[in-house]
């Protein structure tokens, strides 16, 4: 089941017998097909997870006392008792072709799974129950086992839910998500609703990706200049229309770096587990163009997901487009938006 994306956390009016509201997890979407004897972690691509997470397949087979399906989030905590956060970096790392370095990470990074949902116990199916119904009976399943099975919170106040959307990005959440009370789980549908952080930035422009039909920009590269000066890569923005791809070229051109020959000079980004096998080639453009952009979250020195256009700043010069203009979230611990 999946969600759409609204601007505020919505009312609990606003939809037919009321919401239910928890945290967005910042993780690997999962389902768990537990069969009484072990388990298997499906992401929501289908592709399967099973061997990325040996210490969660170990932990369903000594926890759960029978078959059940559940739908949840896959995280890596880390940091000092009482300072906890979610990972998204030391997470992706767990997604590893060497057997021997998944066991290495599972031992030095282990993953908690954070279940929200129950699609089956037993011989019983959940899938065409409403919500509340299915809520109560996975908190009687996951609510006694402990870790590394972890329950989220849920709230039916909203005051408390925008509360939460505040505080627990401090943890490294994404957000907060709404759940009509009386819908079934409806796979494939975006019955849920989902409100992130919506921020700004000015950033510099580094360079442009072509699109992979071949045909104008399919991203652009974006910078921040840190405390000692250096212009870093913090990410993309992407989403253009055909038409709009095309106008970019032309208005980029000027800015585009050229050898002595005359041509464009490129470059490359680092590669990733993600980025395997796909072009990471870039047309180099001098630092001199300001855009701003809208983003959501921070990932330590990076924008966590792609970021959207907004306008360009031809009134800001490159250098004033630090890391000090980001918002910076208050740290919170971790264990307190766990049951």
């Amino acid at each position: 089941m999946l969600a759409k994306a609204v601007d505020a956390v919505p009312e609990p009016g606003s939809v037919p017998g009321g919401l239910s509201y928890e945290p967005k997890w910042d993780g690997f979407r999962a389902i768990v097909y537990f069969d009484g004897t072990e388990g298997q972690i499906g992401s929501r691509g289908s592709k399967m997870l099973t061997r990325y997470f040996p210490e969660l397949t170990d932990a369903f087979a000594r926890l759960l006392s029978a078959p059940c399906v559940l739908d949840g989030e896959i995280v890596v905590r880390t940091g000092a008792a009482s300072h906890e956060r979610l990972d998204w970096e030391a997470l992706s790392a767990r997604i590893h072709p060497a057997a021997s370095r998944v066991a290495k990470l599972a031992e030095a990074t282990p993953a908690m799974f954070v279940a929200f949902d129950l699609l089956a116990h037993g011989d019983d199916s959940y899938i065409d129950r409403p919500f509340v119904h299915r809520r109560a009976a996975l908190e009687s399943l996951i609510a006694p086992l402990g870790h590394p099975i972890q329950l989220s919170q849920t709230t039916q106040d909203v005051d408390v839910a925008r509360r939460w959307l505040v505080e627990f990005e401090g943890a490294g959440l994404d957000g907060v998500v709404a759940k009509p009370l009386t819908a079934p789980y409806s796979a494939g549908k975006r019955v849920m609703l989902k409100v992130k952080h919506h921020r700004t930035a000015d950033v510099v422009l580094l360079g442009y990706r072509i699109h992979k039909s071949g045909a104008g920009v399919g991203s652009l590269l974006l910078g921040l200049y840190d405390a000692d000066g250096e212009l870093r890569n913090v990410g993309g923005a992407s989403a253009f229309s055909d038409a709009r791809r095309l106008e970019l070229i032309d208005e980029l051109a000027p800015q585009v770096l050229r050898d002595d020959a005359g041509d464009a000079v490129t470059g490359q980004t680092d590669r990733s587990r993600f980025s395997s096998g796909k072009d990471v080639s870039y047309v180099r453009l001098r630092p001199e163009l300001v855009v701003e952009v809208r983003y959501d979250q921070m990932e330590g020195a990076r924008f966590r997901h792609t970021v959207q256009f907004d306008r360009w700043r031809p009134d800001r010069e490159p250098r004033s487009c630090t890391f000090e203009q980001l918002e910076k979230p208050v740290a919170y611990d971790l264990s307190r938006v766990l049951v």
